[in-house]
């Protein structure tokens, strides 16, 4: 498990001073609407995909079901490799196979 990066702390001086060797247009920043600015730096920073909001589902997500699958070793091993959130990405993979099967089936 990676280490957290640890908790900075900065003044109100140390941030100001930081602010001036950004590379950022703050007048800009600061005439365009707070959730353009935010998803604007979201994407910079890499933090979000293009396109991001088109994949937002609105409600509460399906309940999930403890269960013990087994999963070829390599294939376990592939996805361990990526780091924490494996069994969410493994099931983001089944998930997309579904709809597609659905999608397919019902198109």
């Amino acid at each position: 498990m990676k280490k957290k990066e640890p908790i900075m702390h900065y003044s109100a001086t140390e941030l100001v001073a930081m602010q001036k060797q950004s590379k950022t247009d703050w007048a800009k920043v600061k005439t365009m609407p707070q959730k353009e600015a935010d998803k604007n730096a979201e994407i910079a920073e890499g933090v979000l995909p293009e396109g991001w909001e088109k994949t937002v589902i609105v409600g509460l997500p399906p309940r999930k079901d403890a269960i013990k699958l087994r999963i070829d070793n390599d294939v376990l091993s592939w996805f361990k490799k990526s780091g924490k959130g494996y069994q969410t990405r493994i099931n983001n993979v089944l998930k997309a196979f579904v709809a597609l099967q659905l999608h397919e089936n019902n198109g």
